[in-house]
């Protein structure tokens, strides 16, 4: 009797520490273990250097300026009758020649243009030089500048028909084989023989029933009237052998400067 009181007392006591310890309500609370991620170590974001570049810009060298050589004209500077703007005709030119205008005053320079026996149309620029035998005027023809002799340039005057003076001259109409003599006989009665002329065919002689030819007589001891162009007609006469006089005109041809066509 006395064990069965002390089992169910050691019964007891288990059941009445078992409570004590919490019911079956409550969830365990079981211990977790510290869950701190690694840490994460961005990769470096530094960027290259950028290093600019050179911003020196290379040096600009100017090309040389260095004038061309002037060229010294030979004479001297002189002042004659030609201003700036004046235009002058070529006289004293044969028919087959041409007049050279240069690159400087002197037989000795380069050509740099040609102008015809009859060109009219030349310019001057104002300038002029002396040499020890000549005189040159610089002109302007055809956008080129140069230098020609003033004894083949003149201003051209007046026109003015001079047949009935020629005849008067003569005593008569002359009559030759051929236009180059009839023109020639014409040409000596505007001649001069102190000092004596130069007489010149500027134009050929034209054929046919009725001829043409022309002279320039340069040189009558003037600086005003230089000369004559002289443009002789002439038609071939009823026996066919020879060429008479039918008509002539002279051109004034002045040195220094005109006045409504005539020669001051």
């Amino acid at each position: 009797m006395s064990s069965m009181r002390a089992y169910a007392t050691a019964v007891a006591f288990v059941v009445l520490a078992t409570a004590c310890g919490g019911g079956t309500d409550a969830p365990a609370t079981t211990a977790t273990a510290p869950t701190t991620a690694p840490p994460t170590t961005a990769p470096p974001t530094t960027a290259p250097p950028t290093t600019a570049p050179p911003t020196t810009a290379p040096p600009t060298t100017a090309p040389p300026t260095t004038a061309p050589p002037t060229t010294a004209l030979a004479g001297d500077p002189i002042v004659l009758f030609a201003q700036e703007g004046d235009v002058f005709g070529v006289v004293g030119v044969a028919h087959d020649d041409v007049l050279n205008v240069r690159a400087g005053p002197g037989t000795d320079q380069p050509v740099v243009a040609t102008l015809a026996p009859l060109a009219d149309d030349v310019v001057a620029t104002g300038r002029a030089r002396q040499l020890p035998r000549s005189f040159w005027y610089e002109v302007t023809v055809d956008g080129v500048t140069g230098w020609a002799s003033i004894s083949f340039l003149a201003y051209i005057g007046d026109t003015f028909d001079s047949t009935g003076e020629t005849v008067a001259t003569l005593g008569t109409g002359p009559i030759a084989e051929t236009m180059v003599d009839v023109g020639r006989i014409v040409a000596e009665t505007f001649a001069s023989t102190d000092p004596a002329s130069e007489i010149v065919m500027t134009a050929a002689p034209s054929g046919g029933d009725t001829g043409e030819v022309m002279y320039d007589v340069i040189g009558l001891g003037d600086d005003s009237v230089l000369g004559f162009r002289i443009r002789v007609l002439a038609e071939v006469d009823e026996g066919g052998e020879a060429f008479r006089l039918t008509r002539v005109e002279s051109t004034l041809l002045c040195g220094r400067g005109l006045s409504e066509g005539i020669c001051v």
